[in-house]
């Protein structure tokens, strides 16, 4: 039988993670994210992703890839309420927005970066939220540097980045 480890996640806070797989015709393809670390019983500490962090986002993504972006996004309701629609519309010489169909992460590269992620955390056991965060950082920092698994997740979907 193999070793186990009894750790306790309750009330230990959780991580966060927006991204984005990035695809430009002739450059390597990227992964942009940002994560977000909330410790249960802090006050002040952000416990998920708001509007503003993904207009952030965006805009990292702008300064890293220069030019236009061409966005696919799901349809999570932070992406397409009053506010993210006033935040997209302020970057509209830049950014143009498709949305996915209701329930689609088949047709989501990110949906392969967060199995990946998750596959590669599941045996280990961090013992606190830190440890964690840390840990998913490292494991996405891995993922930057080999676009031929970021562009495995493009080619799961059978998005092409060529207009028809």
């Amino acid at each position: 039988m193999p070793p186990q480890v009894k750790v306790s996640g309750k009330g230990s806070g959780r991580v966060s993670v927006a991204g984005m797989v990035c695809a430009k015709p002739g450059e390597r393809t990227r992964l942009i994210y940002r994560m977000l670390v909330h410790h249960s019983g802090r006050r002040g500490e952000k416990n998920g992703f708001r509007e503003q962090d993904f207009a952030e986002l965006l805009d990292a993504a702008h300064r890293q890839l220069g030019g236009k972006i061409v966005l696919v996004w799901d349809n999570s309701t932070q992406h397409k309420n009053a506010l993210m629609r006033e935040l997209l519309a302020a970057r509209q010489r830049w950014l143009t927005v498709f949305r996915l169909p209701a329930y689609a992460p088949e047709l989501n590269p990110a949906e392969g970066v967060w199995a990946n992620l998750k596959n590669d955390l599941g045996n280990l056991a961090a013992c606190t939220v830190d440890a964690l965060a840390d840990l998913t950082r490292t494991r996405l920092k891995k993922m930057q540097y080999r676009p031929e698994l970021l562009d495995g997740f493009i080619a799961e979907t059978g998005l092409t980045c060529t207009p028809p």
